[in-house]
C-alpha cells in the first residue's frame, strides 16, 4: 500500500510540475511555446541512469564507472533543462516571467524524478528495475 501512496504522489508532483511549464507558455501575455522544449529533456533525464543500471555490475561497490558516467551525462541534461529557459529569457524569444514559471516547474519535475528513484530504486519487490 506505501507503493500506491508514493506512486499517486509521485503523480500529482508531476502534474503539478506540468502545469507551471504549460501556464509559462499558455498565459496570454506570454504566449510562446518555445519552453516546450524542455519536455525533450525530462524525458531524456532518467535514461543514462536505467542504461547504468542494466548495463553495471551490482557488486555494491562505492565507485563505478558506468554508474558515475550515468550520473554526469543526467547531470548535463538536468543543467541544460534549466539553461533553455534563460536563454531563451536572455534572446527575448520568451519573458522573464515564463521563464521563472519554467523554471519552477522544471524544480518541481526534477524533484519528481529524483523522488521516484529513491523510492522505487531499491531491490523490494515493488520495483522497476527490470524495466
Amino acid at each position: 500500500m506505501a507503493g500506491i501512496k508514493a506512486l499517486v504522489g509521485l503523480s500529482f508532483s508531476g502534474a503539478v510540475g506540468l502545469t507551471f511549464l504549460l501556464l509559462g507558455c499558455a498565459i496570454e501575455q506570454y504566449g510562446v511555446y518555445w519552453p516546450l522544449f524542455v519536455l525533450i529533456f525530462y524525458a531524456l533525464s532518467p535514461l543514462p541512469v536505467f542504461i547504468s543500471r542494466r548495463l553495471g555490475d551490482d557488486a555494491d561497490s562505492s565507485s563505478n564507472a558506468c554508474r558515475e558516467l550515468s550520473i554526469f551525462v543526467t547531470t548535463g541534461i538536468v543543467v541544460s533543462a534549466f539553461g533553455l529557459p534563460v536563454v531563451l529569457a536572455r534572446n527575448s524569444t520568451i519573458q522573464w516571467g515564463a521563464c521563472g514559471l519554467v523554471m519552477t516547474g522544471n524544480v518541481v519535475i526534477f524533484l519528481t524524478i529524483l523522488g521516484f528513484f529513491v523510492v522505487f530504486g531499491g531491490g523490494d519487490d515493488f520495483s522497476w528495475e527490470q524495466w
